[in-house]
């Protein structure tokens, strides 16, 4: 009789957390983005100039990189097999600037907080990421998604169109796939 109590109560239980949404929250939507994070070495205006500076030569040189991938697993294989491409890249900026700090890029799972990008709204929660420390790192940064590209779609140059074109392919596929579930 005692079992017989238990079982029913688990069971009640359970349809009551069915019909009031007191599930843990899923992160499965998570797992379909790679987002990327640069971070400042400070927040002194100079710091904060120069990291817009490596986003935009980071992005331009991704484009070709990232553009057949069509899944987010190989983006994030591309992505550290590149790690010390996307490092050069920063770095050349950062010397070019005239800066004695350099970079240092990694993939980790990271907090980021709700943002929306053109037409998706991301929640707030545990992501993959680029993360790409300039010097410290301490200071203020900035973020988007890698996979699918949506912060590659406004590159100044126009020879990666094609590239441009390809990503928003992907990222429609995505968008689709995120609305259905």
């Amino acid at each position: 009789m005692k079992y017989i109590l238990s079982a029913i109560c688990i069971v009640v239980l359970g349809v009551v957390f069915a019909i009031v949404g007191l599930t843990p929250p899923s992160s499965q939507e998570n797992t379909d983005y790679l987002r990327v994070h640069i971070r400042a070495n400070s927040n002194s205006s100079e710091d904060q100039a120069v990291k817009y500076i490596v986003r935009d030569a980071v992005v331009e040189a991704l484009i070709p990189v990232l553009s057949e991938i069509e899944t987010k697993d190989e983006a994030e294989k591309v992505l550290t097999q590149n790690l010390a491409y996307i490092e050069k890249v920063a770095n050349e900026v950062l010397k070019s600037e005239g800066f004695s700090y350099t970079s240092k890029a990694y993939i980790s799972n990271e907090y980021f907080p709700t943002r929306t990008y053109e037409e998706l709204t991301l929640d707030s929660g545990y992501y993959d990421a680029l993360i790409l420390a300039l010097g410290s790192g301490n200071g203020n940064n900035w973020w988007c998604v890698i996979y699918p590209a949506f912060c590659f779609t406004n590159t100044k140059n126009s020879a990666n169109y094609v590239y441009i074109s390809k990503i928003w392919e992907i990222i429609r596929s995505v968008t689709r796939k995120t609305e259905g579930k």
